[in-house]
């Protein structure tokens, strides 16, 4: 697709959505480093359902967990999230359907049994690491 095609309201903006990345991001690399420095192993940017078209970050199938850490911007963060000023009525409706399937996302995977973990990209690792690590061995012991 070129530039001319693109689905970007304008070369500036295909930039930054080209450049935002789907898994591996900062905040799910610090956190996953630090699970696995707390002894825990986990599957990678996986479907925790088969049939459920989402991902999660970190998944422990056994123990039917699945962890996701959400971006401040794309998922709303209460806290940090900013409004875009160029496009607004788009980026609004886009964080709220995204607001929406996480929500969906949850419901979805709380009836099948898993248990769901959500971080914002803004806390710490360590504690996201310590909160996972107390869901898992819940989980483990029974």
């Amino acid at each position: 697709m070129t530039p001319k095609e693109s689905w970007a309201s304008s070369p500036r903006s295909r930039r930054v959505m080209l450049g935002n990345r789907s898994r591996d991001t900062k905040p799910e690399m610090a956190v996953r480093r630090a699970c696995h420095a707390r002894g825990l192993r986990y599957r990678v940017d996986v479907r925790p359902l088969p049939e459920l078209r989402r991902r999660a970050d970190l998944v422990f199938p056994t123990e039917r967990i699945a962890v996701f850490v959400d971006g401040c911007y794309w998922h709303g963060c209460p806290e940090h999230y900013v409004a875009s000023k160029s496009n607004a009525d788009y980026w609004r409706v886009k964080i709220a359907r995204n607001r929406e399937r996480d929500a969906d996302t949850d419901a979805t995977l709380l009836a099948a049994g898993w248990r769901v973990v959500r971080a914002w990209q803004h806390e710490d690792p360590g504690t996201v690491a310590d909160a996972v690590a107390a869901v898992v061995r819940a989980r483990r012991a029974g």
